[in-house]
């Protein structure tokens, strides 16, 4: 099974040399870390950095250079800063190839929930709709299940929902799996994971074919 580094590996894995990338806050970020050595790619956050490279280490913190997160950051050469209003504007323009977003909750038609939970408070939505209204490539980074074991992959998101139909696949600590046909596809599982344990761990309606490879993210 994948810890949050581990997710984060693989999906590097997806990212393309020459791709716009937006990262969303949480799990996202880390996939920084592991662009091969000789990949350009440029990493976006959304309150107005383009270039975003891996975290700093530690010591080498900028205070006022930080993410959507307002987590520190680094800077690749040639990086280049400006306005929301044109970091929202290269967003609703599609001019990012992948976003990835972390979620609460994932259903099988590809609907997102991962800004709200009722009862807790939270500041707003921030980016998140536009980044699920604008973009047309989107992978969920997530845990299969929540702290309490159950399953974050549903048939129907139980939480106010971000977007609707909009995710393609997702990347857990158990599996990769994507959406189509209005179900989840299992594509890979994690190493040390059986297919028993990814489909007891899925709520949603699960299509798993003849051969399951595992992950390799070494």
């Amino acid at each position: 099974m994948l810890d949050k580094n581990g997710i984060a590996k693989r999906i590097a894995q997806e990212v393309r040399n020459g791709w716009y990338v937006n990262l969303g806050i949480g799990i996202p970020t880390l996939v920084a870390n592991f662009i091969p050595e000789g990949m350009e790619v440029e990493f976006q956050s959304e309150n107005g950095i383009l270039g975003m490279g891996p975290f700093p280490i530690e010591g080498d913190e900028d205070a006022d250079l930080i993410n959507a997160g307002k987590q520190t950051i680094t800077a690749m050469p040639g990086a280049v800063y400006f306005d929301s209003a044109t970091s929202f504007a290269m967003i609703r323009g599609r001019h990012v190839q992948l976003t990835v977003l972390g979620a609460m909750e994932v259903a099988q038609n590809g609907d997102i929930a991962n800004w709200k939970i009722p009862g807790k408070m939270v500041k707003g939505m921030g980016g998140a709709m536009d980044l699920v209204a604008s973009a047309e490539n989107i992978i969920v980074a997530m845990m299969h299940t929540n702290r309490a074991g159950a399953s974050k992959l549903l048939s129907n998101c139980s939480l106010p929902l971000t977007g609707v139909g909009c995710v393609k696949r997702v990347v857990t600590n158990m599996a990769v799996l994507d959406i189509k046909d209005g179900a989840f596809h299992l594509v890979e599982r994690a190493p040390g994971v059986t297919v028993e344990a990814i489909k007891e761990a899925t709520a949603g309606e699960l299509v798993i074919p003849d051969h399951v490879p595992e992950m390799d993210i070494s």
